[in-house]
């Protein structure tokens, strides 16, 4: 089954996440994050977003896999 924005994405964000991404986009958006992806996926992959600790790497696979997917809604 393909990742869905909405089932698979949006809930490995937290509220603290989007409240500290706000200023450049809307973690809770697919549109936002769509357009945002490959930094979003760089900046997980370093281990660098979200601030207080790195995702579980089967979550950033997750997300790789949603970006080759084409950002499904």
């Amino acid at each position: 089954m393909a990742l869905s924005f909405v089932r698979d994405i949006k809930p490995l964000f937290r509220a603290s996440d989007r409240d500290e991404m706000e200023w450049a986009f809307d973690l809770w958006r697919q549109d936002d994050v769509s357009t945002a992806a490959d930094r979003i996926l760089e900046r997980l992959s370093e281990g660098s977003m979200p601030c207080d600790e790195p995702w579980p790497e089967q979550d950033v696979e997750k997300f790789r896999q949603w970006v080759a997917e084409g950002t499904p809604p």
